[in-house]
C-alpha cells in the first residue's frame, strides 16, 4: 500500500499556518514567505526528530504535519535568535 501524503499545495498551506502560529507564539515579526519556509522546513526537522525519539502523532495526516511544522518552526526561530540576535523581533 502506498504512503499517502498531503501534496505540495497542502504542504505550503499547512506550512504557512504552522509558521504563522510559531510567529505569534514566539513574538517574531516575519512575512508570509518566511512563515511558509519555516513551517515546511520545520516540519521536516521535527518529523525527523520525533522519529528519532519514537514520538508518533495520531489523527489525520495534516494534523501531524501542522504540529511538526509548528514545533520545528519554533525551534528554527529560537535558533535564529541565538545565532543572529535582533532578527525577526517585533
Amino acid at each position: 500500500m502506498e504512503d499517502v501524503g498531503i501534496g505540495w499545495i497542502g504542504a505550503i498551506v499547512i506550512g504557512g499556518i504552522a509558521g504563522w502560529l510559531a510567529e505569534k507564539i514566539t513574538g517574531s515579526n516575519m512575512g508570509l514567505i518566511t512563515n511558509i519556509i519555516l513551517g515546511v522546513i520545520g516540519a521536516g526537522i521535527a518529523t525527523w526528530l520525533f522519529g528519532m525519539l519514537g514520538i508518533r502523532i495520531g489523527g489525520p495526516i495534516w494534523l501531524g504535519y501542522l504540529v511538526s511544522g509548528f514545533v520545528g518552526a519554533c525551534v528554527l526561530i529560537l535558533a535564529t535568535r541565538i545565532l543572529a540576535p535582533g532578527r525577526w523581533r517585533a
